[in-house]
């Protein structure tokens, strides 16, 4: 053929005539740009999916298999001996051996097999049982002290020449105390000359190693451990969602797998029961693709933990060190009258880092030796930018063990609510968790000095605890004055606020006839005296008597539109069916849909929103900022609908529009959001409905935390004012007027009560016509620290409200309407009279005046 004749099937590869002769229209590629340069600048790594054969396929499977080997020369081994089945962490291996262990099931001619695990292990081994249960093997926990007592007894019990398999998990190290339980075990039990408890047969042992391996080496080539799950996580930081199970080669063929997936098969027909599966147990319990671009970056990091440490014998003498000293301080520190600051909870004297790893696990005691909560430790930690674990850390066998907790106890505490996890600390008094701390590769002393600077800044007097810390020699003193103490580790916050509520209009039309001269009244005013408060237009208008005590009268009313923005003080409002009408209604995200809050972001207090029903808009002003105007009414039509979560609540909401985002957005410097909770959804308030409704009504909520209304007694704002106030009497300028104190607590309804924390004893309140029921007390956090006007820290109010609220940062009550006929309008006035109902048997007792008040905490 000529050179100039077409190629055979040349026409076969012309696109653009394919797309000419399709009888519809077809799209190739995203706008524009090229396809190729897009793939070629994003998708790099496209060529590399282990399954398949291609040259740089096989180099990425040959890196995951050095990976491998580096995993096990980590641990003494090698290939030989072990394989490494990578999963998606620590649980998933547990739960792999669980399933795939030779269990076998009693029946006529055998007791069948036995799991066996140590009482002080974390929920993912114990929940190993649950698999065990539905083949009818026996689960026996097994108590540490009976072991310890085994090992000495160390008498052969197991007939050899039984071989129905048992399963033995214990930890290497306990993740709740840092005990380290003794290697040896292992063969111990495997040989059979220690035996969990006194049935035939042999037993198989699960170390499970998660805890211990982040911070000590781990020879298997001397514990050679049937298995061993692992974190990478916990040994790195990253990457999350990668563990591994090491699997003694001797008893990998024992393992049996019902599932299989891809990649696992030798040969499988679809059409029959015919499976065939691979012939290494790693291809056969690796289940489709692996995780293959974390598993290669565990090589980097094997390498930085040899390179900046020289490995993990230097770790475990570093970590341990730290752990002794900040042991030897916290067992030394007292109060005045000899009691011990903390309780201690552990299985050793913190002697060698062979029985105890770098974990301390304690509770915070006041002087009188009761338990103060870990919740409002936690809380208090963070504003020392501390951060802390508490609760029963997986591990609710050790929690008992230590904390004398009865499994009638841990029931009754589910039946008072308490679930792992939460924040309930204490039930009748008694303790439901503990604190915990612990040391990693990269802590340092200072670490340890500042969380001791914080333990003496918020319990004892600077001059108790400077002595106390500097009876350990060759370590750096702690500081001499609290003033120092709070300088040197900055305040952050963390945890949700209990804050307030929302209300969007249940139909605008019935506002359209409202009365449009709401007062806004600033809430700045200067304070002349600590026990006197400048009256503000709304109180003057209460008829609020300036001596601050008088009847119960609601003295000022605020709504907060933009939920942890500024408050808009009013004289009277309307209500909606949540609440204060457009309460907390609106709330910013960031680009990822979050909710913001001041303990993120302190400076949205700075943001202040006005409502004019008249022009049905809301005004946002800043300062720095052109004033703009957000509708108070959704546009159906151009209404972008998403979806956000408000204290684990789902709740539909609508986007507010660029122009208010832009205007965020350069407030910030980040990208925002304003977003308004939609008017036709219905967020509702789980178990907080009144007890005068219905079984079939339920309260409904806005963006609020807990209900629709806060309210906060003046009284008990005087009574702390005067505490926060009196410690420097020769101040000239007042460190915390009232004014300042109201704004914090970000309440509703300001009441002038009688005595300081009454409000804490009232069942339900009739504010002129309106009824509403007390559900409970608000639990503060550490929004109450930031300043309203200027978005600063402080954590003195909250520091000084938790030790005198008797161990519990409760402020304020929460209410809920018990029925709101929506027919007409309803409105909250200032002015109106408050008459409060009390509780059965209920007797107000208010905190004993400042003079009177024994301060413990510096």
């Amino acid at each position: 053929m000529a050179g100039g004749a077409a190629q055979p099937g040349a026409e076969l590869l012309n696109f653009a005539q394919f797309r000419d002769s399709s009888a519809q229209r077809l799209a190739y590629g995203y706008g524009a740009r090229s396809l190729r340069e897009l793939r070629a600048r994003e998708f790099g790594r496209l060529a590399g999916n282990p399954h398949s054969q291609n040259v740089s396929s096989k180099l990425t499977h040959d890196t995951v298999e050095q990976v491998r080997y580096r995993i096990l020369a980590h641990f003494h081994t090698s290939p030989d001996d072990y394989s490494v089945i990578f999963t998606a962490g620590c649980t998933a291996a547990l739960k792999l051996v669980a399933e795939a262990f030779p269990w076998v099931s009693p029946g006529p001619e055998s007791s069948g097999s036995r799991f066996c695990y140590l009482t002080d292990s974390h929920t993912s081994v114990v929940g190993m049982r649950k698999v065990t249960m539905a083949m009818n093997v026996t689960s026996i926990p097994v108590r540490p002290e009976d072991l310890w007592s085994a090992e000495k007894l160390a008498t052969a019990t197991s007939d050899p020449n039984c071989l129905l398999p048992h399963l033995f998990c214990y930890p290497a190290q306990s993740n709740f105390s840092g005990t380290r339980y003794p290697l040896s075990w292992i063969g111990e039990v495997k040989s059979g000359r220690m035996c969990p408890v006194s049935v035939p047969g042999k037993w198989f042992v699960l170390l499970d190693a998660a805890s211990h391996v982040s911070t000590s080496p781990l020879d298997l080539s001397i514990h050679q451990a049937d298995f061993v799950p692992l974190s990478f996580y916990k040994i790195f930081g990253f990457p999350t969602g990668l563990g591994a199970l090491l699997v003694n080669n001797r008893t990998a063929p024992l393992l049996r797998k019902t599932y299989f997936g891809g990649g696992t098969a030798a040969a499988y027909l679809a059409g029959e029961d015919f499976y065939v599966p691979r012939q290494s147990v790693v291809e056969r319990f690796e289940d489709g693709t692996i995780s293959f671009l974390d598993v290669i970056a565990l090589k980097h990091g094997f390498d930085a933990l040899e390179r900046l440490t020289g490995g993990m014998e230097n770790i475990k003498q570093h970590t341990f060190t730290l752990t002794q000293y900040t042991y030897t301080a916290l067992a030394a520190l007292r109060y005045p009258n000899g009691a011990p600051v903390v309780q201690i909870y552990s299985d050793s004297e913190f002697s060698s880092p062979e029985v105890q790893g770098p974990i301390i696990n304690f509770n915070v005691l006041d002087d009188n030796g009761n338990i103060i909560g870990y919740s409002e430790v936690d809380k208090m930690a963070s504003l020392y930018n501390i951060h802390l674990r508490t609760g029963c850390f997986c591990n609710t066998g050790a929690c008992q063990r230590h904390l004398g907790i009865s499994n009638e106890m841990v029931k009754k505490h589910h039946q008072a609510g308490h679930i792992c996890g939460d924040n309930v600390d204490l039930v009748d008094g008694q303790p439901t968790g503990s604190v915990r701390i612990s040391f990693g590769y990269m802590s340092t002393l200072e670490d340890a000095q500042a969380f001791l600077r914080f333990i003496i800044a918020t319990r004892l007097r600077p001059s108790d605890g400077q002595h106390l810390l500097q009876a350990t020699p060759g370590e750096t003193a702690v500081p001499r004055a609290e003033s120092e103490v709070q300088s040197a580790v900055p305040a952050t916050m963390d945890r949700c606020s209990p804050s307030p509520q929302e209300d969007a209009p249940t139909g605008s039309q019935v506002w359209n006839d409202l009365p449009t001269a709401v007062d806004a009244v600033a809430l700045h005013p200067p304070l002349p005296e600590a026990t006197r408060t400048q009256q503000t237009p709304s109180e003057q208008a209460a008829g609020v008597p300036e001596g601050g005590l008088g009847p119960h009268v609601v003295t000022n009313l605020y709504l907060y539109p933009i939920k942890s923005c500024a408050a808009f003080e009013v004289t009277k409002w309307p209500l909606g069916k949540q609440g204060l009408l457009y309460d907390r209604s609106w709330m910013v995200v960031n680009h990822n849909g979050i909710c913001l809050s001041q303990k993120q972001e302190p400076r949205l207090c700075l943001i202040q929103p006005f409502i004019d029903l008249q022009q049905r808009i809301m005004v946002i002003k800043a300062k720095g900022m052109e004033p703009i105007e957000v509708p108070l009414d959704e546009n159906s039509e151009r209404a972008q609908i998403c979806q956000s979560k408000v204290c684990a609540d789902r709740v539909n909401t609508y986007d507010c529009g660029e122009k208010i985002s832009s205007w965020l957005s350069k407030f910030f410097g980040r990208p925002c959001h304003l977003i308004k909770q939609s008017s036709n959804f219905q967020r509702n308030a789980r178990k907080k409905h009144g007890k005068d409704q219905s079984p079939g009504t339920t309260a409904a909520l806005s963006l609020v935390n807990e209900a629709q209304y806060l309210l906060i007694n003046r009284s008990s704002v005087l009574e702390l004012h005067q505490r926060l106030n009196t410690s420097d009497e020769n101040r000239k300028v007042e460190l915390f007027p009232m004014k300042d104190l109201i704004s914090r607590f970000r309440a509703n309804i300001i009441t002038n009560g009688t005595r300081a924390f009454e409000e804490e004893k009232w069942d339900e309140i009739s504010i002129g016509a309106l009824h509403f029921q007390v559900s409970g007390p608000c639990h503060r956090c550490q929004m109450i620290c930031i300043d309203q006007h200027t978005g600063q820290r402080n954590q003195d109010v909250f520091q000084k409200l938790s030790e005198t609220r008797e161990r519990k940062v409760n402020f304020g009550v929460y209410l809920m309407h018990t029925s709101l006929d929506l027919s007409s309008p309803h409105f909250l006035s200032v002015g109106s009279q408050v008459l409060p109902v009390l509780k059965e048997n209920a007797e107000c007792h208010h905190l004993p005046s400042s003079e009177e008040h024994q301060d413990v905490i510096s």
